[in-house]
């Protein structure tokens, strides 16, 4: 069975649909849906009251995504764990396909599973990532991701139309087994939002389980969702869970060398393009996630 763990945060009507699909394609397989609601202030939280096998925990404040998560993942003890975003929604099959993956034996070195993800346009997008490393995130600083797609860090690169093992899944469809996720102590919650599922991947992989994506099954996923509204928080955010990341993951010299392009390089290039573009909210949005990370960092 699987316990499905939302974290919701002013989703809007993202949240209700979502659980509708739950309820539609659940295909017997779901003993209980947990909604971990931070602090909502747009009522979205209400699409989870009075469901069947559904709770919804009000955490009183934003916990974050990680620590909602781990709220969540508490309040079951099914084999399996789904971390699903609320702009997410399964499809036929979805939960099913995944469900029978993990549970042959052949895949018993298979931790953590992910789906292809569609938009709501139905194009496939791209939602496998491998580990970050220095060189890809200095890349991903400096644009140079997009001129050498196969020394970066997302996979855009590869057509995402086989099934196959990969380093890390997108955390808006994150299929976990429970027995590893506890061995883990769950998500790291030092990441408030961003790389915590990467993190978790990457621990994972330490310990000799993998993560592995599937082509034959599908969700939709449609993107920004709740964060849509604060790109500034979110770039800040993004940025600081980088550092956080490399902190934990790298040596000295590989952390010296992003944060010189995260604090030196990225800025310019990302007011350059706004100032090209002559997009005034796109400059202003990234001054303010630069000065909230500054902040951040010395007070630390």
């Amino acid at each position: 069975m699987i316990d499905i763990v939302i974290v919701n945060w002013n989703s809007g009507p993202f949240l209700n649909d979502c659980l509708q699909s739950i309820e539609q394609y659940s295909d017997g397989l779901v003993a209980s849906v947990t909604v971990v609601d931070n602090a909502s202030t747009d009522g979205s939280f209400k699409s989870a009251e009075c469901r069947p096998r559904t709770k919804l925990i009000h955490a009183g404040q934003n916990l974050g995504f990680g620590k909602g998560c781990n709220v969540g993942a508490n309040e079951g003890n099914s084999k399996y764990i789904l971390f699903l975003n609320p702009d997410a929604r399964l499809l036929p099959d979805t939960l099913r396909t995944t469900h029978e993956f993990m549970e042959q034996d052949e895949n018993s070195h298979v931790g953590i599973s992910g789906v292809q993800l569609i938009d709501h346009n139905q194009n496939l997008t791209r939602s496998c990532s491998r580990f970050p490393s220095a060189l890809g995130l200095v890349f991903r600083s400096t644009g140079f991701e997009k001129i050498f797609p196969s020394l970066g860090i997302r996979m855009v690169d590869w057509n995402h139309i086989e099934s196959r093992e990969v380093d890390q899944v997108m955390g808006a469809y994150f299929f976990i087994r429970r027995s590893l996720f506890q061995s883990l102590l769950g998500f790291d919650e030092r990441f408030f939002v961003y790389y915590e599922e990467v993190d978790l991947s990457k621990r994972a992989n330490e310990l000799g389980l993998k993560s592995f994506y599937l082509a034959n099954a599908q969700a939709v996923h449609f993107g920004g969702g709740s964060s849509e509204h604060i790109k500034a928080r979110r770039l800040f955010y993004s940025l600081r869970s980088r550092l956080n990341y490399c902190r934990k993951h790298f040596g000295p010299w590989s952390m010296a060398l992003v944060l010189a392009s995260t604090l030196i390089i990225e800025p310019g290039s990302r007011t350059l393009k706004a100032i090209i573009n002559r997009n005034s909210r796109e400059f202003w949005e990234t001054v303010t996630a630069y000065r909230m990370l500054v902040f951040s960092l010395l007070n630390r």
